[in-house]
C-alpha cells in the first residue's frame, strides 16, 4: 500500500489543478518547488556523512555507484556521466545503473523495478566491491530493484547510502547512511519526477561535487582537472588557468600547450616554475591538490 507515502499524498493547494488558470497553476507550481532546497538543507548532516563516506572510498580506489529506476535511475545516471568531463574522472569511478538497462534512460523498460534479483545481478555484472559506495535512489524509497542491491551491497561489506523522500523509508533501514529528504505532496499527485526528483539531483549534485573536492579535483572553486574535449572547454580551461596564476591569455595558452592539455599541471607549472615532470611529481606527491602542491 502506497497510502502512508508523503510522496503519494494529494496536494491540497493543487485539488482543482484542471481549473487553474495557466498563471496560477505556474504559481503554484513555482511556490512547491521553492521548498525543495529548505528541506534538503535539514538532511545536510547525513548529507554530509555520505560525502565523507565517498571520499574515505575513493582514497582507496574504491567506485561510487548509483542505482535507482526511473527518474530515480535516470537522475543518477546524470550524475555520473557529467564526471569525467568535470573532473576527469575514468568513466568506471563514478557509476550510474538503472532497472532495465541503458535503454530505460529514453524508454520505461515495465516491471524492472520491481525486481529484488536485477539489482543484485547489476552489481554482480559491475563486479561490486567492499571498497566501492552505493547510493540507492527510490523517491518512495520502497522500489524492490533498490532494495536488492542495497541488501547484496551490505552483504559484500560495500558501504551503503539511501536517497529517498519518505521518513522511515525502507531502504533508509538497510543503508549505513539514510538521506530522507520530504517535500511533501506533489502538485500533481504522485508524479515523483517533479519535486521528489529535483530534491534528489540537489543531493546528488553535492555527493559528486563535494566528494570530488575531497580528493582533489578542485582548486579555489575552479574545475581544474576538466577534460579539454571541444573548443568551448580549450577556451575554459585557459581562463581557469588565468584565474588561478593571474597570468595573460597568452600565457595561459603557452603552458597549456607544455602541460599537454592538463589545466592543473599549467597552474602548478606557472606558480612554481618548475617543468611539466617536476610540476606532475609534485602534484603526485600531494595527491592530486594544487594548493598543497605550489
Amino acid at each position: 500500500m502506497l497510502d502512508h507515502l508523503t510522496t503519494e499524498r494529494r496536494n491540497e493547494k493543487t485539488m482543482r489543478l484542471d481549473e487553474m488558470k495557466t498563471l496560477e497553476f505556474l504559481e503554484v507550481m513555482n511556490e512547491e518547488d521553492s521548498k525543495v532546497a529548505a528541506c534538503v538543507r535539514k538532511e545536510l548532516p547525513q548529507i554530509a556523512k555520505a560525502v565523507d563516506a565517498i571520499i574515505e572510498a575513493k582514497k582507496q580506489h574504491g567506485r561510487l555507484i548509483y542505482l535507482g529506476a526511473g527518474t530515480s535511475g535516470r537522475i543518477g545516471l546524470l550524475d555520473a556521466v557529467e564526471c569525467p568531463p568535470t573532473f576527469n574522472t575514468d568513466p568506471s569511478e563514478v557509476v550510474g545503473l538503472i532497472a532495465g538497462g541503458e535503454n530505460a534512460f529514453i524508454k520505461a523498460v515495465e516491471g524492472a523495478e520491481d525486481s529484488l534479483e536485477l539489482g543484485s545481478e547489476d552489481l554482480k555484472r559491475i563486479q561490486l566491491t567492499e571498497k566501492d559506495v552505493l547510493v540507492g535512489i527510490a523517491a518512495s524509497g520502497r522500489t524492490p530493484y533498490v532494495i536488492g542491491g542495497l541488501r547484496y551491497a551490505a552483504q559484500i561489506g560495500a558501504k551503503t547510502i539511501s536517497l529517498s523522500c519518505n521518513k522511515d523509508s525502507e531502504i533508509g533501514k538497510i543503508a549505513d547512511i539514510a538521506i530522507e529528504v520530504v517535500n511533501g505532496p506533489e502538485v500533481l499527485t504522485g508524479s515523483t519526477r517533479l519535486k521528489a526528483g529535483t530534491a534528489q539531483k540537489l543531493v546528488c549534485n553535492m555527493l559528486s561535487t563535494a566528494s570530488m573536492v575531497g580528493v582533489g579535483k578542485v582548486y579555489g572553486n575552479l574545475m581544474v582537472d576538466l577534460q579539454l574535449t571541444n573548443e568551448k572547454l580549450v577556451e575554459r580551461g585557459k581562463r581557469i588557468i588565468m584565474d588561478a596564476t593571474e597570468c595573460t591569455y597568452e600565457v595561459a595558452e603557452e603552458y597549456l600547450k607544455k602541460a599537454h592539455s592538463q589545466p592543473k599541471i599549467a597552474i602548478v607549472m606557472i606558480l612554481t616554475n618548475l617543468s611539466y615532470e617536476e610540476a606532475s611529481s609534485r602534484l603526485s606527491t600531494a595527491q592530486g591538490f594544487v594548493r598543497q602542491a605550489i
